[in-house]
Parts: C-alpha cells; sequence; structure tokens
C-alpha cells in the first residue's frame, strides 16, 4: 500500500518519540505515578477524611479529576521540551529541518509524542486512584475530549519553551516558576468557590483552572465553570500556539546560529 513520504516521516517521529520516553520508563512514566500516589494518600486519605466533602462529593473524589489532570500537564510539556531542547542542543535538529519534511509534519510528531507521554501517565494514574475512590464518568465525550485538547495545548507550550531555551537551566525555569504555580492554584484541590470574589475572579484568568472544572465535570458531573466556554479557550489556546510554533519554526528562531 502506497504511503506518501510525508506519512512516513511522521510516523517515524512519533515512534521515536515514544520510543524515547518508553525506553527509560523507570524515570518517566514511574516517578510521576508515585508522586500522585502520594498525593492520593496524603491529601485525599489523611487530610481529606478531616476535610469531609467539597461541593457533594467525598474530598478524594473531589480532587482525583485534578491530579489527573496534572499529571498529564506535567508530563505533556515536560516530555515535548525535553526532546526538543536535547536534539536542538545535539544540534541532530538541524538534519530534521533542511529536510524536505514539513514544519507542520515536525510539529505535529512532537506534539503526539508529548501527549502519548501525558496519556500514558494520566492512565497510570487514574487506574491508581481506583484503588482510593469510585470513579463514574458521568461524561465520556467530555472527558477525553478536555484531556486531548489539553495535552496538545501543554505539548504546544513544551515546544516554545524548547525553542527559546538556550541551556537545560532554561527548560526548568518555565515549570517551576509558572507551571506548577498556575496548577496548584488551578482548583485541583479547592473548590473556586471557597475564595473571596476578587480571587474569583483572579482565578478565571487562569487557563489551567478551566482545564481542571472541565475534566471534573467529565468524571463527576460538577465543575465551577461553563463547559461550553472552557472548550472555546480551550480552542483558542490550541490556534494559537500552533500557529506561534509554526511561526517560530518558520523564522528559525532559535535554532539557527
Amino acid at each position: 500500500m502506497f504511503r506518501s513520504h510525508k506519512f512516513i516521516a511522521f510516523e517515524t517521529l512519533v515512534i521515536k518519540e515514544i520510543r524515547r520516553f518508553s525506553r527509560i520508563w523507570l524515570q518517566t512514566l514511574v516517578p510521576p505515578a508515585i508522586t500522585i500516589g502520594l498525593y492520593f494518600v496524603i491529601f485525599g486519605n489523611l487530610i481529606g477524611s478531616r476535610i469531609g466533602e467539597m461541593n457533594g462529593f467525598q474530598y478524594m473524589e473531589f480532587i482525583v479529576p485534578g491530579l489527573i489532570m496534572m499529571a498529564v500537564i506535567q508530563n505533556s510539556y515536560s516530555n515535548v521540551v525535553s526532546s526538543f531542547f536535547s536534539q536542538k542542543f545535539q544540534r541532530s535538529i538541524e538534519e530534521l529541518l533542511v529536510s524536505p519534511v514539513p514544519n507542520y509534519i515536525i510539529l505535529t510528531g512532537f506534539i503526539v509524542g508529548g501527549m502519548a507521554r501525558g496519556l500514558a501517565v494520566g492512565a497510570i494514574v487514574t487506574t491508581m486512584s481506583l484503588f482510593f475512590a469510585d470513579l463514574n464518568v458521568q461524561h465520556p465525550l467530555v472527558t477525553i475530549a478536555v484531556i486531548l485538547m489539553t495535552s496538545i495545548v501543554f505539548s504546544l507550550a513544551g515546544f516554545i519553551n524548547a525553542i527559546f531555551a538556550n541551556n537545560f537551566d532554561d527548560i526548568s525555569i518555565i515549570p517551576t516558576f509558572v507551571l506548577t504555580p498556575l496548577i496548584y492554584l488551578g482548583g485541583v484541590f479547592y473548590s473556586v468557590q471557597l475564595l473571596p470574589p476578587l480571587w474569583q475572579i483572579v482565578s478565571g484568568l487562569n487557563p489551567i483552572f478551566y482545564m481542571v472544572n472541565t475534566f471534573r465535570y467529565g468524571i463527576l458531573g460538577s465543575s465551577d465553570v461553563d463547559v461550553v466556554w472552557a472548550f472555546l479557550i480551550l480552542g483558542l489556546f490550541i490556534v494559537i500556539l500552533y500557529g506561534a510554533c509554526i511561526w517560530l519554526l518558520r523564522h528559525g528562531t532559535g535554532l539557527r546560529a
């Protein structure tokens, strides 16, 4: 069966990215699962038993969707930023850029690789969560759509970080000082209804807040945001970030000496 060179290039990129993180699964898949497992034990069992209910759900049930989403966000982002920057640092990316492979194929290959790792860790965390809480997915299509779109957004964000990074320290600055605070302030561990009015408005400026709550709606049927509005925001981020990545690749920003 005939396959175009573009599809072969895309397939090769995706296989390479998946093999990259699956070869070292003890470093890429196990540590985040252990970290989230500790959240389940400490926040869900120990602290959650004292908190009781949140928005009509047991505290453990309430935080599980947020912790799954946190795992997907962090691993989608870190896979792309580390992979692309490593190739840029070793200058092997230059061989890919001078090849007849279109920029959108290169970008999409890295995105799918980031999604694969993010969703793999998300699946592991979801399986672990079943030992702590009963999950009855209320809206399967919403659940699947939001987790796929979120992994795309943060794969794209990781790609941009990798393009502008000049050394390995630069790829840890954004996750440490931007991504982690946004995740913790994105309603993973609490309902925005508990916050004062001013901080509820501030939370509304955090895109992760919409992702976490839409995913929580998909699983529990409860959300602090309008789900339609959340999907519009996610779609807008994907379009803007994808366009920015293509523009940066086309102009060789951060890639050419």
